[in-house]
């Protein structure tokens, strides 16, 4: 149970004395653009479908604007009103920014969802958070959304309303946002989203067996892009790529909201292609970007292989998992721009940053140090803090925390002080920047995805071939990491990386998640009390993929 002794009024408090929490809402930040930038360019949105490098749509703030106040119109009509939950399962489409700023707009909360999730994580994300309406593609990435929503339907009973981008039926979204009986419903003639309201609710992966609902309100989001805002000196000259997905906090928050709060210009990309990512980059003249290191280290690839270089790049944010040294040297070499690189979680968003001028030096050996409004701490297991060096918990607290788990008063959250155990393991050094240095929780990362590895190992337990099972990463230059399945057979059974696949496909889980070696043992390493040695596994692995 959550320390009962934290009192979370005195923390919102003190965050408006110290000036971090801003009072306002990102709605009242799209007003602020539209009054002092009716006619630039807010949004550039360029979808892979469409096969060629060009946009499909070019939004000014003014038309960006009037798309919301339709969207909203549509959204009071349909009785989506405050406190109801949209969830957005959009690649990074334009429709998906009119849906999350409606939403607020009518006091509802969006919940982003990634579009790799199939039946097994949609199914429980969407009964939990109990969803009033669900915005989904019709077709992407060859795969039928529309048929997967309506096999699901009967088990979701709290789900009044499905609209489809793209479709052709009653549920298409055209026919949801021109609803009958709506009316454009603008800024401030409805009371909206309070700014320490909930305002998104974004699922993390598992690691206990299910997802948790990370809550945050437009309080914590502002604080973060203040932030970031502040440690990258952004400007409203700004044109942000958002080829990271919006339905993580990386491409949610750190690029299409903090378009947003800037009065920016953000380039949509929906599906990722190196190639088409630099040229889009060069014809807008991205200056800022943020992504994982696959996405860094693709863009230097096709940079270094003759693609015009993007000159007007300034900056970029690199978060997911520690940066490879020679990767930071190379984007420096060939694209002429320091990269920063980050920690942070869901619950925590930016907490720790290296700022571009320092990045040459810190990046490549640092995740960062504190951001404005966040401190953090490195402690042991009696929550004594370490010396320089030395490795233990990480601790987080601060303005861009989250407000709990939705629904889930029984999970862990801040002690007395305030402070959240990430369940990373760290080191600082003499001037304050972290190391990510291991992880207590059992997650891998698998290019800037987590991959919840209890719960592919509770379901590979189910397989009838399987005795025992045990899951760990292994390095990948390019992902970071990828995913090793140590398994005990039955009797006379057989089992492989094949066999692997076809049951993850059969069980609807995304693929990011699935194994990617199998590695048969007659029995899996222990210690005396019974507990599975995972560092003997990760040895092996690693043994292995040399």
């Amino acid at each position: 149970m959550a320390d009962q002794k934290f009192d979370p009024i005195a923390h919102a408090e003190t965050m408006r004395a110290q000036g971090y929490w801003l009072e306002c809402t990102v709605d009242a930040f799209l007003a602020r653009a539209v009054a002092k930038f009716p006619e630039k360019t807010a949004v550039i949105a360029y979808r892979d479908d469409h096969c060629r490098v060009q946009p499909i749509a070019r939004l000014s703030y003014l038309e960006l604007s009037a798309r919301v106040s339709r969207a909203a119109g549509s959204l009071m009509a349909l009785g989506v009103g405050r406190g109801d939950i949209v969830a957005v399962q959009l690649p990074n489409w334009w429709e998906f920014i009119v849906i999350a700023l409606a939403a607020g707009r009518v006091g509802a909360v969006v919940n982003p969802l990634m579009p790799i999730f199939r039946e097994r994580e949609l199914g429980f994300m969407l009964s939990h958070s109990e969803a009033k309406l669900l915005v989904i593609p019709k077709m992407f990435r060859g795969f039928d959304h529309e048929a997967m929503i309506l096999s699901m339907r009967e088990r979701l009973p709290k789900l009044r309303y499905v609209a489809v981008v793209d479709g052709l039926g009653p549920e298409s979204f055209n026919d949801m946002w021109l609803k009958d009986g709506a009316s454009d419903l603008a800024f401030g003639e409805t009371e909206g989203l309070r700014p320490d309201e909930l305002a998104v609710l974004m699922f993390t992966s598992g690691t206990t067996g299910e997802p948790k609902g990370v809550m945050h309100s437009c309080n914590t989001l502002l604080a973060c892009l203040t932030s970031l805002t502040e440690r990258f000196r952004l400007a409203n000259d700004e044109v942000l790529l958002c080829c990271s997905p919006m339905g993580h906090m990386s491409g949610f928050a750190a690029m299409f909201l903090q378009s947003i709060f800037l009065g920016g210009t953000l380039v949509l990309q929906d599906l990722w292609s190196a190639s088409k990512g630099v040229a889009i980059m060069k014809a807008e003249r991205v200056t800022h970007t943020a992504a994982s290191t696959p996405f860094l280290a693709d863009i230097c690839e096709v940079v270094d292989h003759g693609a015009p270089r993007p000159d007007h790049m300034r900056t970029f944010l690199c978060a997911g998992a520690p940066i490879p040294p020679v990767l930071i040297e190379r984007a420096l070499k060939s694209l002429g721009i320091p990269v920063s690189s980050l920690w942070g979680m869901t619950e925590s968003l930016t907490s720790t940053l290296t700022e571009p001028e320092r990045a040459t030096e810190k990046s490549s050996s640092s995740d960062g140090r504190a951001v404005a409004g966040v401190d953090v701490k490195v402690v042991d297991n009696e929550g004594n803090v370490l010396p320089v060096g030395q490795t233990g918990s990480l601790m987080v607290r601060g303005a861009q925390m989250f407000l709990g788990y939705f629904r889930r008063p029984d999970l862990q959250t801040f002690d007395a002080a305030g402070w959240f155990d990430s369940g990373d393991l760290a080191y600082a050094d003499s001037e304050g920047y972290i190391r990510i240095n291991g992880r207590t929780k059992d997650v891998l990362i698998r290019g800037g995805e987590n991959v919840p590895v209890f719960e592919i190992e509770a379901l590979l337990y189910k397989h009838p071939a399987l005795a025992e099972v045990a899951i760990v990463g292994y390095p990948d230059a390019r992902l970071g990491e990828r995913s090793c399945a140590f398994v005990v057979l039955r009797a006379e059974s057989m089992f492989d990386l094949a066999s692997a696949q076809a049951y993850m496909a059969e069980c609807h889980v995304a693929k990011q998640y699935w194994p990617e070696r199998v590695e048969v043992l007659e029995a899996l390493p222990r210690t005396p009390s019974g507990k599975i040695q995972k560092y003997v596994l990760r040895e092996l692995a690693l043994e292995g993929h040399a």
